[in-house]
């Protein structure tokens, strides 16, 4: 298991260092298994990693994979890791998972505004932003082969039972955080699922093992 990590910023940083995969149930730990054995895959065969997090309106579940895969690949310095996000349909990035990022740490600028507002997402000062917005699936944005599907929301898995272009298909399903817009608890439901998106991709990108230790 590999130790070195990246330069993220300070506050991610933190978040990160008080993440406890022990509370991963081993059930979940089961379903987690297949992205880290994709990936590993990968990284021994020196290929090109990229996983699609697909979720039915890519607005909340699927863009929170997005952000943490990517930055956990940067975290445990997995090399050639390109995260992407898609849905059935296109609405918009929903506000609040940009404003729980951004109180974790991740530096947000918004680019264009509208009805499908663009976010730029640093979490580091030396790596590429990832740009977020809502988009399909099928996105020109997105790759069109050699990845990995990963459905985060049952809607989608059920809807999609293939996805051209896909090397796997893995579903990988969050509860919705949906369920407590403009309520009381909206930010702390989404800073939940935040925490539980977070705590499960850094379990999985730890599991990885490079060929030359890296």
């Amino acid at each position: 298991m590999t130790t070195k990590k990246s330069i993220l910023f300070t506050e991610i940083e933190q978040f990160i260092s008080e993440l406890n995969t022990e509370t991963i149930p081993n059930e979940r730990k089961a379903i987690l298994q297949p992205l880290s054995d994709y990936i590993q895959s990968k990284v021994l065969n020196q290929q090109e990693i990229r996983i699609n997090f697909i979720c039915t309106h890519n607005s909340r579940r699927s863009h929170f994979s997005q952000v943490w895969a990517q930055t956990m690949a940067c975290y445990f310095k997995i090399k050639n890791v390109n995260c992407y996000s898609g849905g059935t349909e296109a609405t918009a990035l929903y506000p609040m998972v940009a404003e729980t990022l951004q109180n974790t740490g991740f530096k947000i600028k918004t680019l264009s505004t509208g009805v499908n507002p663009i976010y730029s997402i640093k979490y580091a000062d030396n790596e590429h932003p990832i740009i977020g917005f809502s988009k399909k699936l099928t996105d020109t944005f997105n790759p069109k082969s050699e990845f990995a599907a990963i459905m985060t929301c049952s809607h989608a898995d059920g809807a999609c039972p293939f996805i051209e272009g896909a090397e796997k298909r893995i579903p990988i399903t969050f509860d919705d955080p949906k369920a407590f817009d403009n309520t009381p608890q909206q930010a702390e439901k989404y800073q939940e699922r935040n925490i539980q998106i977070a705590t499960e991709l850094f379990y999985i990108f730890s599991q990885i093992n490079s060929k030359n230790g890296n």
